[in-house]
């Protein structure tokens, strides 16, 4: 395959981000960011769920319009990208008109009767958007949110996912559909094991208050807001949409030869690796290739969650430690599919610890040198290869331990220098000695910073550019310490 689609899910739009979502933007931005370095053309898709119930309750409370708070707050997610140098493709909004378009287009092209009316009575916890079955309960109350769901009884559209229960087993089990990690593979096949009920796939337009994307025909119910969001995925590329030409469009990358990748929240897989199947099974169309599942980030081993009320702004931790420093620690400090704990005292020491006495040490120290010595210019191999083990873990979406393998040659590569010391050489006057180890020690930095693109695009960035100059001067101070 020689495209990739990667997504993000689309949170809700109900708060200000938190730094929660902040791991999954910069989780889903490396993933694009190496395709692209392989030669891959790659898009990279985020945005909004703004059609969630739960953005007109808190409207209402702020005494706001929905659509107002909707515009004010995705606005902040789209800002949170750019603040996290993610390189995005796409932003959408699901109060757009294109993705309404796409909503109805799927809607329509279900497959006859896999849609069905009927009354129904369950559990709805408005945090989740989701009923609830008594055994989803933790002391009667939603295990995420903490609150006791509502019952609530009315008559909607449903969706027969009964009738793809064999299928999506298959497809779980023989690798069709990936589910990283392994742990949450077994998961999701346990659940599907236990028997696939029919789902709601629409609300009462009076009771979420004619907010969302009505059912085509029947302008009484609202599609559920978590069948409506899937559809993101299909109508940021135009799916809907008038069609002119069919060779291109959504199916540049929607479709079979296109490597498609959702990374997500361990609480949303339900949705993504079980519904999102199903719903595409039945519409006839390709289904995703992967499902990333990362973890919750925590602080002081308790969730992070605007409702919640413990969100740490991710803005505040940009601003001092900038961009990279920020994707730093989330990749690196952070287990990818775990949960994992936050705080400004961590940052602080990964900070200044690895990036600053790391990576920040040896570019300053090598780039001096070079300037020092006379050395000139350096011709560095367009793509070089990459350290043994760091594409594999790569491939397993194990950003953590890809970074420990670029580390472990920065680490390497400062000890060399400890030990040639070579501003001794420098002040013999070998120049030719001190060339040598300039030429082995300046390969082995392009190669880490070529690979670091993905992790860290900025300081990348600058330092393949260092590399470029001729002759090539000390550098500044690529990660400042911080107190």
């Amino acid at each position: 395959m020689n495209r990739a689609y990667i997504t993000t899910s689309i949170p809700y739009v109900n708060g200000e981000p938190h730094v929660g979502f902040a791991l999954e933007l910069v989780q889903a931005d490396a993933i694009a960011r190496y395709q692209r370095s392989i030669g891959k053309k790659t898009r990279f898709q985020t945005g909004t769920d703004e059609n969630a119930f739960k953005n007109v309750l808190s409207a209402k409370k702020l005494g706001v319009g929905t659509q107002e708070l909707v515009d004010r707050n995705s606005e902040v997610f789209r800002t949170l990208g750019e603040a996290l140098n993610c390189a995005v493709d796409d932003f959408v909004r699901t109060t757009e008109e294109r993705h309404r378009l796409g909503v109805h287009r799927l809607w329509e092209q279900l497959r006859p009767g896999d849609v069905y009316r009927k009354s129904y009575e369950g559990l709805y916890c408005t945090g989740c958007e989701d009923f609830l079955l008594e055994r989803d309960l933790v002391d009667g109350r939603c295990p995420d949110h903490e609150t006791e769901p509502a019952p609530v009884e009315e008559e909607n559209w449903f969706f027969r996912l009964s009738a793809y229960q064999e299928q999506i087993e298959e497809l779980i089990r023989s690798g069709r559909l990936g589910i990283a990690p392994e742990k949450r593979r077994r998961e999701v096949l346990s659940f599907v094991e236990r028997g696939l009920q029919d789902i709601s796939v629409s609300r009462r337009a009076e009771r979420v208050a004619n907010w969302g994307v009505a059912v085509p025909g029947d302008e009484g119910q609202i599609i559920y807001v978590w069948i409506d969001a899937l559809i993101n995925y299909l109508s940021g590329p135009g799916f809907g949409e008038s069609e002119p030409d069919e060779s291109v469009g959504w199916r540049e990358w929607w479709n079979e030869a296109t490597h498609k990748v959702h990374v997500i929240g361990k609480n949303v897989w339900k949705f993504h690796a079980v519904y999102w199947p199903a719903l595409l099974l039945s519409a006839g169309l390709p289904l995703p290739d992967e499902i990333v599942v990362h973890g919750f980030l925590t602080t002081n081993g308790r969730k992070i969650g605007k409702s919640l009320g413990n969100a740490v702004d991710p803005f505040e931790s940009i601003e001092r430690f900038g961009s990279d420093g920020v994707r730093y620690y989330l990749l690196r400090s952070v287990s990818p599919f775990d949960d994992g704990d936050f705080s400004s005292e961590r940052l602080l020491n990964a900070y200044n610890g690895e990036l600053a006495n790391g990576l920040g040490n040896l570019v300053s120290r090598l780039t001096a040198l070079a300037e020092r010595g006379g050395y000139g210019s350096f011709t560095a191999e367009p793509i070089p290869d990459p350290p043994d083990g760091f594409e594999k873990a790569l491939a397993r979406h194990e950003f953590d331990r890809s970074l420990d393998y670029l580390w472990e040659v920065i680490g390497q590569v400062n000890r060399e220098v400890e030990i040639e010391r070579p501003w001794e050489l420098l002040t013999e006057g070998n120049q030719e000695a001190l060339n040598r180890l300039l030429d082995r020690w300046l390969t082995e930095l392009h190669r880490i910073v070529y690979w670091l693109q993905p992790f860290l695009p900025e300081a990348a960035e600058r330092v393949l550019k260092g590399l470029e100059r001729d002759p090539i001067r000390a550098f500044g101070s690529l990660f400042p310490r911080i107190r």
